[in-house]
């Protein structure tokens, strides 16, 4: 009984020797954004926590985290996690989907496994893994929300995000919606970057240009802000709904309290998927396995009913 103990715990040994030795031999570059508004602090801060955690829970792994203001600086960072850190596993967030694509493919064709986060790449042969939100659900669910609260008919402003890949399925989403719904016209539709300062800027110009807007869909929440900043100084009671996107925290409080006439409803879409991304992938490369092709974490539309359940005051976002 004894030997066979004996021979169990240096199983156990063995077992737990190797799987130092994996991580030791793991070494994990995470290239994200800068956090130039609250949805890529959330992803900055879920990053970060990521890499505490891991390397918490598994002694002698390394996981570097690189944040850039721009996709030349990121194209750059991944060389010096190439040839400085020596990474063998990348998880990055792209900046820009066609300016990443070609650097983040030398890198794979060095033998480094990639996980793309969120906004995908113009071709899948530079990864090995995508994970993201449910981008068609982030366009398709404000247009049904939008389509039913204003009875099929009225004027719409888009604000869009970046030109990336998921700002697309966005959008085709979106207007797949609107064009079934042919009493609603969009005006027109800009890029707001993300960014509330640059949403501002947009919707100053639809309102000098358009007078008569009914709705807006914003697809970020920083974005809303701006354009309600907007509103607010033009005066203007034309416009009865603002519809954001990604569930922050100021938006959910809204709903929740009821606040705001134009923030009625958004659909959720968590910076936390970084944490995921990390986690999944180090967790998969330490057993020597692989991820599945494609991970979409679901969206889902908030409104008033079930605006507790996203609604996480300490986060950053």
């Amino acid at each position: 009984m004894n030997s066979i103990t004996r021979v169990a715990g240096a199983g156990v040994l063995a077992m737990s020797a190797l799987s130092v030795q994996a991580a030791e031999k793991l070494v994990v570059g995470v290239a994200i954004p800068t956090a130039t508004h609250s949805f890529t602090s959330g992803i900055v801060w879920w990053a970060n926590k990521a890499k505490t955690d891991l390397e918490k829970a598994h002694p002698g792994l390394k996981i570097i985290v690189k944040t850039a203001a721009t996709a030349p600086e990121q194209a750059n960072q991944l060389q010096d996690m190439l040839t400085v850190n020596k990474i063998n596993t990348l998880v990055i967030f792209p900046i820009e989907s066609a300016s990443l694509t070609q650097p983040v493919a030398q890198v794979k064709n060095k033998g480094v496994y990639v996980t793309v986060v969120d906004r995908g790449l113009t071709t899948t042969d530079a990864q090995d893994a995508y994970i993201a939100g449910d981008n068609t659900a982030f366009g398709k669910l404000p247009a049904e929300y939008l389509a039913k609260t204003m009875n099929g008919k009225g004027n719409i402003v888009i604000l869009r995000g970046m030109p990336t890949t998921l700002d697309n399925e966005r959008y085709d989403a979106f207007t797949a919606v609107m064009k079934a719904n042919p009493g609603i016209k969009v005006l027109d539709a800009k890029y707001g970057n993300w960014n509330r300062d640059d949403a501002f800027k947009v919707m100053q110009d639809y309102l000098t240009r358009f007078k008569q807007i009914d709705a807006v869909w914003a697809a970020d929440d920083d974005m809303a802000i701006g354009v309600q900043k907007a509103i607010t100084q033009a005066k203007r009671t034309d416009i009865k709904q603002v519809f954001g996107g990604a569930g922050a925290k100021g938006a959910v409080k809204k709903i929740m309290d009821g606040s705001d006439p134009l923030i009625t409803a958004n659909v959720s879409y968590s910076p936390k998927f970084m944490y995921d991304a990390i986690k999944l992938t180090t967790e998969a490369r330490l057993k020597g396995a692989k991820l599945p092709a494609n991970t979409i974490i679901p969206s889902v539309l908030i409104t008033r009913e079930n605006a507790k359940q996203f609604y996480f005051p300490d986060s950053p976002f």
